[in-house]
């Protein structure tokens, strides 16, 4: 198939459904005995009707995995991402992992999980791509390149991760490369897996503090391809080597890095921006005695305020009813509901008061708590914001 006819594809031919489902109380411990025996860099966390994934960064910064739970405060080490059907399209998939800077989604059908969807096994289907035989490597690679010294202490390399959200970095010596080190090196180095009795190997007991130098955990046969390379060859040698990370030699210069992100990114020249749709019923009723401007600045806000927080939301609903009291006074209730059809999660905030405008303003506070008290961090917005349409007044039944 074409580039087009993959990006429209339905994702569920490359569902992951070899996994197994961790809660936030499973100690990290745990979870690392399972991705060093899967190979995996992600797990499948559920909790109540939320589904999530913790990943190998996210335990970059556990210390005592034995004592230290998934969800254990400060924060939790996994988080919860728009769960998606086996029947979303590539496309969806791929814009939802760029603009979270995330590997995996969990796939979710009828309110329980069937699997989750990967960027490997998406990078794997992409040798059947034709435009992807054409295209140089040099032209999808991630430049410039943070690299390090093979003397550099493991401690800066994780900070260096956390900081900067990736999970690999190429080791250097003399400007020569002998390396290349990955955060699940750093976390199966430092860390005691279930079952593992041993002490002081690989993944033996764990060092209380990050000692050593990067030479002594690096990967010393990093896969390297040439600038000029197509990306199809590019796939099938991180295919055969199972690894998450070529990178880019010209001139014995380490010129780029490529990962399943780099290499899925053509896809994303498919993507048509979306519309969250806001219906409005029973407005009409009140543009006499509240200006319709200012009413409708307070919806927006509302809706943008909610989508920030979840951006997977399908639609938004608002509902006005008016009943007259007396003279020109007139009581005012207002209903506001959200919908995730990713999800299947439905929000209801209903509030009343005698002025319109303030009515919205008290709906912001109980609806922000509504849609955090599941996840305490909310989720970014992308630059490439969905927008919100009021072409919809009124909602079809």
């Amino acid at each position: 198939m074409n580039l087009e006819d993959f990006a429209y594809s339905e994702i569920d031919d490359y569902i992951r459904r070899d996994f197994k489902t961790f809660s936030p109380i499973d100690k990290v411990s745990r979870v690392l005995g399972e991705l060093d025996k899967s190979h995996h860099y992600e797990a499948l966390v559920k909790e109540n009707h939320k589904f999530g994934l913790v990943t190998v960064r996210d335990l970059l910064d556990v210390t005592q995995p034995d004592q230290t739970s998934i969800g254990d405060p400060p924060e939790d080490r996994w988080r919860v991402y728009r769960a998606v059907a086996p029947d979303y399209r590539v496309l969806d998939v791929v814009k939802i992992l760029a603009d979270n800077r995330i590997r995996a989604l969990p796939v979710v059908k009828d309110g329980a999980a069937v699997g989750f969807i990967c960027q490997l096994e998406l990078m794997e289907a992409l040798t059947n791509v034709p435009e992807i035989a054409e295209t140089p490597i040099k032209d999808l690679m991630h430049t410039p390149v943070v690299t390090m010294n093979a003397g550099d202490n493991i401690g800066d390399a994780r900070r260096i991760m956390l900081q900067n959200e990736f999970s690999h970095i190429p080791v250097l010596s003399d400007g020569k490369l002998v390396g290349i080190v990955t955060a699940k090196d750093i976390v199966m180095t430092f860390t005691k897996s279930i079952g593992q009795k041993t002490t002081g190997d690989r993944l033996g007991a764990r060092i209380p503090r990050l000692q050593g130098n990067l030479s002594g955990i690096m990967d010393s046969q990093p896969l390297t391809v040439e600038a000029d390379e197509s990306a199809r060859e590019v796939v099938r040698k991180m295919n055969e080597r199972q690894v998450g990370a070529s990178l880019v030699i010209h001139e014995d210069k380490v010129v780029g890095i490529v990962t399943p992100r780099e290499l899925l990114a053509p896809i994303l020249g498919f993507w048509q921006e979306e519309e969250l749709p806001v219906y409005i019923i029973g407005l009409p009723d009140v543009v006499d005695f509240v200006d319709r401007a200012v009413v409708e600045n307070k919806i927006m806000r509302v809706a943008e305020r909610a989508f920030k927080i979840h951006p997977h939301l399908s639609e938004i609903s608002v509902r006005i009813k008016t009943d007259r009291k007396s003279g020109n006074r007139s009581r005012h209730e207002v209903n506001v509901g959200v919908y995730s059809k990713a999800t299947e999660e439905r929000i209801n905030i209903r509030k009343e008061g005698w002025d319109l405008v303030k009515v919205f303003d008290e709906i912001n506070e109980p609806l922000d708590r509504a849609l955090t008290e599941s996840k305490h961090t909310p989720q970014p917005q992308s630059k490439r914001m969905k927008r919100i349409r009021f072409a919809l007044r009124e909602r079809p039944e």
